[in-house]
């Protein structure tokens, strides 16, 4: 009787927690299934097709289905903390694929993407991008409102709901999540964006403000898991216009930056729980010596630094005279944890920070200042009139004579300025003057458009530059004749002459370049299978040497690299002069994004930069970091400035290199140490 009346009770109470759970568990419920139809459905426009994308789309699929499985099954009490959590997990790894999905969709809209895709059975696209989103949104759209609103639900609801939500301790605890997505969104916003094409600088020094709010309150496990899901949404966020450089870039961008992220934070967040002393440094430090290590080696990708975002505020950026950007991103993340003191300490004990504060920022403005005085006040030993051709074509799609054409009108133009050298944009030139000058004219169309480059640049009695693509054979070990491919600049004299080429040293990995074919022969396949174009890496740093003037040409992303860059101007080069196609990206940002990153390069180095771009942004920038003359972007256009040079001493940055972030390495070196001997104690009490 008492074992039928104990039964009937635990019946009645699962039933009446099964009917309290149904508003909740319903409505995902008839999502998954519906999902999991348009799964199996799958894109109308090629049904047969499945790839990575649709099987991540299952895995959130499964990963919804488990939740509504604990929901209906589990009893309240086993209901703990960390389940409260679960919607976050699956919101930020569907607001991952939907962003990702999002972005690519962008090269529906792309011509030779949409060929590729036909011929090439590796791609599946919409017939234009617009499909290819509204396909994005059906598919991950409900389940991001649904665990949206979850997760607010779950925040504002009071204790006594199936949640046992001990350890809840305070706002910043319930919103974490929100909290790193929004440092996420702030930490785009600041840099050029999808809203702002300059900009909202400003933003940077709050940014990080509610990510440490989240670091701060949470334990190890979650606060890493806060501080990657920042780390992966701002990469998308910051990145998206990388769904059109390639087929395959942004997916190897995202997975390899999305460790390095795991990295960074896992070891950060272990330092900063040993550690209990004030993290005013530890955090600046990190991010530098982050930045600095991400720029390193063969998946070297210095984009979206944060000290990268003042690029327009003048006298803040001189500090990279003195120690790089990396020495700007320092002032802009201490600035933040500084104002993230004052917002967590009480009235009466503001005064420390506050003070801090307003010293750091009277010492970079003040160096500032009086950097930007001892520039301007000296007199330049010569000017050069360089000319700057941006000719708003994408030199890898449209056709080589009708870029070449645009390309003479434009020149022909600017040498009425009488300019000392002409400068055309990576690539500007396709064909191969190497290969194709050594043929002869009625062999073949390129021979002859060859030839006509030749005629057209000797008839203009001034020195030309151009991007190229250069080559040279040499015989392996079987005696078969093998053909290097460079992306290339070349400088041609007033009479004609070819004088020297550059052969780019940096290039973009996976899409450029791959040094291990051999280690790993499956990825060099799928590079391959994905139409990504490599070319092999040059060896020596050229310096061009013009009658009036020494100058070398980083070919595109290559002028984001502060130390590669500082390795050519160490050999007495006067001017840095980068080329550049922009126009690819279809957006202004990416074109934004990479001039602030390289107009940094002017400051850390007391020299002129120069951009000749397809379509870029073409510009003349001082040695102070003022941008002097400018192009607008995705128009034909030439500006020939007078270039001032002059005999200065090298700057700080120049004469020592990176020796700030040596300098951030033993603090969080310090630290780490420091750490570890807390650690070792801890284990020693444990075992008395």
């Amino acid at each position: 009787m008492l074992l039928a009346q104990a039964r009937n009770f635990r019946y009645y109470r699962r039933m009446n927690t099964l009917r309290r759970r149904l508003p909740t568990v319903l409505p995902l419920l008839l999502i998954v299934v519906a999902e999991l139809l348009i799964y199996y459905i799958g894109p109308l426009w090629t049904p047969e097709r499945r790839g990575t994308a649709d099987y991540l789309f299952l895995a959130l699929i499964i990963g919804h289905g488990m939740w509504v499985y604990v929901l209906l099954t589990r009893p309240a009490s086993q209901l703990h903390f960390d389940l409260f959590r679960l919607p976050e997990i699956l919101l930020t790894l569907g607001l991952a694929l939907f962003l990702f999905s999002y972005i690519f969709a962008s090269n529906a809209n792309l011509t030779y993407a949409q060929m590729f895709a036909e011929t090439s059975g590796n791609l599946t696209l919409a017939p234009n991008s617009t499909i290819q989103r509204l396909a994005s949104l059906l598919r991950y759209g409900p389940f991001l409102l649904y665990d949206l609103a979850l997760l607010i639900f779950f925040r504002i609801r009071k204790r006594g709901t199936f949640f046992r939500s001990t350890g809840t301790a305070g706002p910043a605890a319930r919103w974490s999540l929100p909290l790193s997505l929004l440092a996420a969104l702030l930490y785009t916003l600041s840099l050029p964006s999808f809203l702002s094409v300059e900009g909202w600088a400003p933003l940077a020094f709050v940014a990080l403000i509610p990510l440490y709010a989240a670091l701060r309150v949470n334990s190890y496990r979650w606060a890493l898991f806060y501080g990657v899901s920042f780390g992966i949404i701002q990469l998308l966020l910051s990145n998206y216009w990388l769904g059109t450089f390639s087929l395959i870039t942004l997916q190897l961008v995202s997975v390899f930056l999305t460790m390095e992220y795991i990295l960074f934070f896992g070891m950060l967040l272990i330092v900063r729980h040993r550690v209990r002393a004030p993290h005013l440094l530890l955090y600046p430090a990190a991010f530098v010596l982050f930045d600095f290590l991400r720029s390193q080696g063969f998946l070297g990708y210095p984009w979206a630094m944060l000290g990268s975002s003042q690029y327009q505020f003048v006298p803040f950026i001189q500090v990279a005279a003195l120690a790089g950007v990396y020495g700007v991103t320092f002032v802009v993340v201490l600035t933040n944890g500084l104002l993230f003191e004052l917002w967590q300490r009480p009235a009466g004990r503001r005064r420390g920070p506050a003070a801090g504060l307003a010293f750091l920022w009277l010492v970079t403005i003040g160096f500032g200042l009086i950097h930007i005085h001892s520039l301007e006040k000296a007199a330049p030993r010569e000017t050069v009139k360089v000319a700057l051709i941006q000719q708003n074509t994408d030199p890898r799609k449209h056709d080589y004579r009708y870029s070449f054409d645009i390309l003479k009108r434009l020149t022909d133009r600017a040498v009425l300025q009488e300019p000392d050298l002409v400068a055309w944009s990576e690539t500007a030139f396709v064909p191969n003057i190497r290969k194709w000058g050594a043929m002869a004219p009625d062999e073949h169309s390129l021979a002859r458009l060859v030839r006509e480059f030749r005629d057209y640049q000797r008839s203009l009695d001034t020195w030309l530059l151009t991007g190229n693509d250069d080559y040279e054979e040499s015989r392996d070990s079987e005696g078969r004749v093998v053909q290097s491919h460079y992306n290339a600049t070349v400088l041609f004299s007033a009479e004609g002459e070819r004088m020297d080429t550059y052969r780019k040293l940096h290039l973009v990995p996976f899409s450029e370049y791959f040094p291990y074919q051999e280690e790993y022969p499956w990825v060099f396949n799928i590079l391959k299978d994905f139409d990504a174009d490599l070319w092999e890496k040059g060896e020596e740093r050229v310096i061009f040497e013009h009658p009036k003037f020494s100058f070398f040409t980083p070919i595109c992303f290559e002028d984001s690299f502060p130390a590669e860059v500082r390795a050519f101007v160490r050999r007495d080069a006067d001017v840095i002069l980068n080329l550049s196609n922009d126009y690819w990206s279809l957006t202004e940002v990416e074109g934004q994004q990479h001039f602030a990153n390289s107009l940094f390069r002017a400051v850390e180095n007391g020299r002129p930069l120069l951009r000749s771009t397809a379509s870029g942004m073409t510009a003349y920038v001082s040695p102070e970091g003022r941008i002097r003359e400018s192009l607008p972007y995705y128009q034909e256009g030439v500006i020939v400035p007078e270039v001032a040079l002059y005999d200065r001493p090298p700057t700080p940055y120049l004469r020592w290199g990176n020796w700030f972030v040596l300098v951030t390495a033993l603090i969080v070196g310090g630290f780490a140490l420091w750490a570890g001997v807390l650690y070792r104690q801890a284990q020693k009490n444990r075992l008395k």
